[in-house]
């Protein structure tokens, strides 16, 4: 049985790792999905890629909706996502695509994400952005927009440059966007957003009610842009699994957390220099069970989709030891 300890980030062997949380418009086919994860770890000639790993597949069956976590060096994340990208938008046909999330494109987002302070902002900028163009260069048809640090000079995140683009909308009009990147888009392939931020995780609390107006009272309250919502967490209420849940993109935020929220450590990092922290799983789910409780309503559970930044280190530096593609078949094994 494999084991990692918590330690591993302190013996690391100096890679520089960038991470994508590929989020792709398919769940309810496993199988195609597993194709499009496997198409990261190859050349278009069958050969391995050095320093690539596949470390998560997490499918939704009601969204229709997979994150596959792909980490690679510097060198090889370029490759390993543009590769992933064509196969799921070769397998994908968003004319016939139905979930409850929203969605835009085949290949919905591709967030790049430094892992170690030894990767900068540039770097994971110049990699996006070399995705972005390589997409629409290779399959024609696909368009791109970009947000966080790729998106120059405003840096706009990512809720907005969704919201610009109508992704929160039922039906997007995709005739009336212009893409920062490609053509105007098409219906089979949608658009694609690509970027680059610091890490980003996805935190999901399901609380035990059906009724939709609860579940948007609880997100409007915890998210960022509300008074007293938590920094960095950006908050969708969708129908799940016959319940409801409060689905968080927690990003990482600048500086220290906030004097009345540091009743728990928040989990930091640096990257060029800058200190980073982001809201811990146990907060989230606590604000979320105090925000429900006081409409009657208790919590059915919390699923973090993927992993804290610290985890994707270490088990990326784990699976790259061990030469392992495919961890997200081993995963389950292994002890954080």
């Amino acid at each position: 049985m494999v084991s990692c300890c918590r330690n591993m980030a302190s013996r690391t062997s100096g890679r520089r790792l960038v991470a994508c949380l590929l989020n792709v418009s398919e769940a309810r086919r496993k199988d195609l999905v597993e194709n499009v994860a496997k198409a990261a770890l190859c050349d278009a000639d069958g050969v391995r890629r050095e320093e690539t790993t596949v470390l998560n597949i997490f499918n939704d069956h009601d969204y229709n909706r997979s994150v596959i976590t792909i980490v690679a060096s510097m060198a090889s994340i370029r490759d390993a996502v543009l590769s992933a990208c064509q196969k799921a938008c070769a397998l994908i046909d968003m004319c016939a695509h139905s979930g409850v999330h929203p969605c835009m494109g085949a290949v919905d987002l591709v967030p790049l994400y430094p892992l170690g302070e030894d990767v900068g902002v540039e770097d994971c900028v110049q990699q996006a952005l070399a995705v972005a163009h390589g997409l629409t260069e290779t399959v024609p048809g696909t368009s791109a927009f970009l947000f966080g640090w790729a998106d120059s000079p405003l840096q706009r995140g990512l809720a907005q440059r969704r919201k610009e683009m109508g992704w929160f909308r039922k039906t997007p009009d995709l005739q009336d966007l212009r893409p920062d990147v490609g053509p105007a888009p098409q219906k089979r392939y949608g658009l694609t957003g690509v970027g680059a931020s610091p890490y980003v995780m996805n935190c999901n609390v399901t609380i035990d009610s059906q009724d939709l107006s609860v579940g948007r009272s609880v997100a409007a309250a915890l998210r960022e842009s509300s008074p007293g919502g938590l920094p960095g967490v950006q908050v969708l209420a969708l129908p799940h699994g016959g319940a409801v849940e409060i689905a968080c993109n927690v990003e990482s935020v600048a500086g220290a957390p906030p004097a009345h929220l540091t009743g728990e450590p928040w989990p930091s990092f640096v990257i060029d220099g800058q200190p980073y922290c982001h809201a811990p799983a146990s907060l989230i789910t606590a604000r979320v069970a105090e925000l429900a409780g006081g409409r009657g309503v208790g919590l059915k559970g919390t699923a973090l989709v993927g992993f804290t930044p610290r985890e994707c280190r270490a088990l990326a530096e784990l699976a790259l030891s061990g030469g392992v593609g495919e961890f997200w078949k081993e995963q389950r094994r292994v002890h954080m």
